[in-house]
């Protein structure tokens, strides 16, 4: 989106996500491997499309929960379906967290529980698969570094976007939350300094 809100065409969407991550990444000063970046780059393409990241359920469409992806994991029957489960938990924690930060608040779960399921599944991956072994590297960056690829995702989701007092509010909750470096680089650059014992974001 520009500054006037309308669509922005876009030849090769892969190279869209190409570009908009390496700046993303260069921008936090974060260094990320190459097939790490290329894992991601594939990620945004294929989850731009609805029907590879919703579902078929006895309710209709939709993204399972995360908590149903770990129980299909560890309940799997044999180590290709539980590495794939991970991994796709893995995924959609990524993609949700990075892509739909602001749309979590005063909800069940937030982007912290996003951040902490998914660093898990990939730190998990990392360390036990041999179905995904050409990957093992890739997850253990991802494990180790998700936090900064949520950031990362955050900043391409909000590019061209401005702020508003609700967007604020939402941002310093998810570095209350995260301890996002994004979120207390984007607070400071607004004039407000991330504190741990500002007041409460709780309504009174």
């Amino acid at each position: 989106m520009n500054d006037n809100k309308k669509v922005v065409a876009v030849s090769n969407l892969r190279e869209y996500f190409r570009d908009s991550l390496d700046a993303a990444l260069s921008s936090q000063q974060v260094d990320a491997g190459d097939q790490t970046t290329h894992y991601v780059v594939n990620l945004l393409t294929l989850y731009s499309r609805s029907d590879e990241l919703y579902e078929h359920t006895d309710e209709g469409r939709r993204i399972k929960p995360l908590a149903l992806m770990l129980a299909d994991a560890l309940e799997a029957d044999n180590a290709h379906r539980r590495d794939q489960a991970l991994r796709r938990l893995g995924d959609v924690a990524l993609f949700m967290a990075g892509f739909f930060a602001h749309s979590f608040s005063r909800r069940l779960v937030d982007v912290d529980y996003y951040i902490s399921m998914g660093g898990g599944a990939y730190g998990h991956l990392s360390e036990t698969t041999r179905v995904l072994a050409a990957f093992r590297d890739v997850f253990c960056e991802l494990a180790e570094k998700f936090q900064y690829f949520v950031d990362a995702l955050n900043e391409i989701s909000a590019a061209g976007c401005g702020n508003n007092d609700k967007d604020v509010l939402r941002l310093y909750e998810v570095w209350m939350r995260t301890g996002s470096p994004r979120a207390a680089t984007q607070l400071r650059k607004l004039g407000i300094e991330p504190s741990l014992f500002s007041v409460s974001l709780e309504p009174q």
